[in-house]
Order: structure tokens, then C-alpha cells, then sequence
């Protein structure tokens, strides 16, 4: 793996960040605009997912990175499971959702990949 020096650099934390661009874009269109309780929350996860790659890289140190990319999944489990909210209570279209579930799942593969890659070099 390529020696990596910023946080910007990470696949995941890019992934991320096109994940809460169009996690913004949707809070404010249709039913969900005015649903300021989820809307809150969904924004606030996905921040996090991003937030968390972006802290946990800046601690130096592996285990404490792989702690934050742990945080980092666990966010993006919650937004995923938001989702399904706003899909039964038709809060958003359907082609909004559907985008934000793949820049959801490329983020959870791709964090998940980097966790099984500081957990293999962790031991050596």
C-alpha cells in the first residue's frame, strides 16, 4: 500500500464525503425538508462516517485508527438503516435513495477494506 500522508488521500473518506454531499441535497427536497428530527440525525450520521475516518488517521497510531473506522461503520449502519425510513414513509424519491445507497455501500467496502489492512499489518 501507497504511503498515504493526508486524510483526503483515503478512497473511503472520498467515498464518504460524496456520501453526505448527496445525504445534504436530498434533506432538502420533498417530504423530508420538513422533517427536521430525521433529517437532523440522517445528516448527523453521515458526517460522522466521514468525520471518523478523517479523526481516526490523525491520531497515529493503527489501533486507534482502526477504532474510529469501527465508529466510522457503525455510522454508516445507522444511515443505512435510515434509509429504510425514508423509503416506508416516502420521504424521498426513489432515484435520490437509490444513489445514496451506493455511495453508501462504496463507503462501508471501502472502509472495510482499509480496517482488514491495518488489522493484518497490526500483528506484524
Amino acid at each position: 500500500m501507497a504511503k498515504i500522508n493526508r486524510f483526503e488521500e483515503l478512497d473511503c473518506w472520498q467515498e464518504a464525503r460524496k456520501l453526505v454531499r448527496e445525504v445534504y441535497l436530498i434533506c432538502e427536497k420533498g417530504k423530508l425538508r420538513k422533517d427536521f428530527e430525521t433529517k437532523n440525525q440522517l445528516k448527523r450520521a453521515s458526517l460522522s462516517i466521514m468525520n471518523n475516518i478523517a479523526e481516526g488517521f490523525g491520531r497515529y497510531s493503527k489501533k486507534e485508527f482502526i477504532r474510529f473506522l469501527e465508529y466510522s461503520q457503525s455510522s454508516a449502519l445507522e444511515v443505512k438503516s435510515m434509509l429504510y425510513i425514508l423509503e416506508d414513509l416516502e420521504l424521498a424519491d426513489n432515484k435520490s435513495l437509490k444513489n445514496i445507497k451506493i455511495h453508501l455501500s462504496n463507503t462501508l467496502s471501502l472502509t472495510l477494506g482499509l480496517l482488514r489492512y491495518l488489522r493484518n499489518t497490526l500483528d506484524k
